[in-house]
C-alpha cells in the first residue's frame, strides 16, 4: 500500500497565507495609527512599526490607550487586536 501526498495542492495556499501573514503586522499598524488620537499629531509621529512591533514611544502612550481621549474611547489596542483576529480568520479561511 502506498499514500501519496499532492503537495502541488497545498504549496500555493502556503505561499498565499504566509504572504499575506507577512504584511499582517503593516495592516495593524495602519488599524493602530489611525486609531491614535490626534489633537497636536505628537502622538502620531512616535508611533512607529519596528518589524512585526508596534511602538508608541511617547510617555502618556498607555493613558491613550486606556481611552483617556475622547477622540479614541477604546484606545488604539483592542480595535488593533480585533482587526488582527479578523484579517487572521479572513487569511486562513479563504480558498
Amino acid at each position: 500500500m502506498a499514500v501519496k501526498l499532492e503537495t502541488d495542492l497545498i504549496t500555493p495556499s502556503l505561499t498565499r497565507i504566509d504572504q499575506q501573514l507577512r504584511k499582517l503586522a503593516a495592516d495593524a499598524f495602519d488599524v493602530f495609527y489611525k486609531n491614535t488620537p490626534r489633537r497636536t499629531g505628537n502622538a502620531r509621529s512616535k508611533t512607529r512599526l519596528s518589524g512585526s512591533e508596534i511602538q508608541a514611544n511617547y510617555p502618556y502612550a498607555e493613558r491613550l490607550d486606556e481611552g483617556y481621549s475622547p477622540q479614541r474611547p477604546e484606545g488604539m489596542t483592542k480595535p488593533t487586536e480585533k482587526f488582527i483576529q479578523q484579517r487572521t480568520r479572513e487569511i486562513i479561511r479563504r480558498k
